[in-house]
């Protein structure tokens, strides 16, 4: 069994995937003064018995980085998952200088691209003891590094503009089920990039862009992806492009709250933390309600 967490956290992204293995990886952090104690602390609760921790950062926008520093000092991250990129900002941060701290280092970081393998992110192996280890199910569709856009992106973070398109596109499997990542991207880009990526069969997408009209996944990717649920994150209601996803089942986390998938073998079982938030496609398997959430139903995939 693992557990994915996708937190309400206002106009950002927050992420934790708790791996059926000796693996725990956070995706961005957006930390207020009112929640990182908290979140901070669910987090090393959650990763203590874990050998790996990891933290995925899709790009440094500080609504994806906000808390950066704090988090980083309470869980000393030595693995540290970005692009290759030097973005710049006009108005640094706290938070933008550790991520490019981090980001930098010859010691943690670690660059995704297309295709990309490590020890234990998505190959099994022995660790400095030789105890065996299993892998964590992530792997990276998108950056292709020669990829002219993908350079254009860089070269336009470097300069000070926004990084949204330097994001990766991220996979995770657990079992028969998938979850997929795409960061901040943009609907421009990628339209520009159409045939560059090649998509499985994706259970829950996570709807770039907090799900703004701005970030809408082309047509034939989502045709190509298919995905069973659609997350729209939190993004003003009015900039949310629930027209542009017709036909396909979705979770608002505006109004859902926190959202968690438990996935076991072809079954995910759902969990958010409003109480009065419900949806009409998913199965009733009769779960009980926990995780400090209730239980919505089931998809199986």
């Amino acid at each position: 069994m693992s557990l994915v967490k996708s937190y309400s956290v206002g106009d950002g992204d927050m992420f934790h995937v708790k791996h059926d293995s000796d693996n725990f990886t956070i995706i961005d952090c957006c930390l207020s003064d009112e929640n990182k104690e908290d979140i901070t602390d669910e987090l090393k609760q959650e990763s203590k018995e874990k050998g790996i921790v990891r933290f995925i950062s899709t790009h440094p926008d500080d609504d994806h980085i906000g808390g950066l520093k704090h988090l980083d000092s309470k869980m000393k991250f030595a693995n540290f998952y970005c692009v290759k990129n030097e973005a710049t900002k006009s108005d640094e941060t706290e938070d933008f200088t550790k991520y490019c701290e981090l980001r930098d280092s010859e010691e943690k970081s670690f660059y995704l691209k297309e295709g990309c393998t490590r020890k234990w992110i998505n190959k099994d192996g022995d660790d400095d003891s030789g105890n065996y280890r299993d892998h964590s199910g992530i792997n990276v569709l998108w950056p292709r590094l020669d990829n002219e856009y993908f350079k254009d992106a860089l070269d336009k973070a470097k300069d000070g503009d926004s990084p949204n398109n330097i994001s990766p596109i991220v996979k995770y499997n657990e079992n028969d089920s998938a979850i997929l990542w795409m960061g901040d991207l943009e609907n421009d880009f990628m339209e520009n990039i159409i045939d560059e990526v090649s998509f499985p069969k994706i259970n829950v997408l996570f709807a770039p862009h907090h799900g703004r009209k701005s970030g809408r996944v082309p047509d034939e990717w989502i045709e190509e992806m298919d995905p069973d649920i659609i997350v729209m994150g939190e993004a003003p209601s009015k900039n949310l492009d629930y027209s542009g996803y017709d036909g396909h089942n979705k979770i608002t986390q505006n109004s859902a709250g926190d959202i968690i998938f438990e996935c076991i073998g072809n079954k995910i079982h759902i969990f958010v933390s409003n109480e009065n938030y419900t949806v009409d496609f998913l199965d009733d398997e009769g779960e009980e309600d926990q995780y400090d959430c209730y239980y919505i139903g089931t998809l199986t995939a």
